[in-house]
């Protein structure tokens, strides 16, 4: 645990990931400001990137960041083809799905076993 309370090893970065995407994009349509939904976005971003430097690594940290930058610039194209909303969810689930393979699972994976165990 930190100063501030928070512990980095149980933050659930894949859901995180997911709805920055999923929220930057709502504000940005809600409000009509783009760059509003970037802030909200960057606020999400950048709380998983310290998530991943305090419990993984620098390299996973810029894997992800990487991931999640492409993310973003993938979903402008794949709206074009698919639809906005239909782009960022697909956008969002696969990089919950890299946080998930690359971060979490190693920190929220045993927690979850035990959870399916008991069931």
């Amino acid at each position: 645990m930190n100063a501030s309370g928070i512990r980095p090893q149980r933050v659930p970065t894949s859901a995180l990931s997911a709805a920055g995407l999923i929220a930057g994009f709502g504000v940005a349509i809600g409000t009509g400001s783009r760059p509003l939904g970037g802030v909200v976005l960057a606020a999400f971003g950048l709380t998983c990137i310290y998530v991943w430097l305090r419990r993984d690594d620098r390299r996973t940290a810029i894997r992800l960041t990487i991931v999640g930058l492409a993310a973003f610039v993938i979903s402008h194209g794949l709206g074009l083809l698919i639809g906005a909303w239909p782009s960022v969810l697909v956008v969002a689930a696969a990089t919950a799905w890299a946080c998930w393979k690359w971060s979490d699972a190693r920190w929220l994976g045993r927690g979850a076993q035990a959870l399916g165990a008991g069931s």
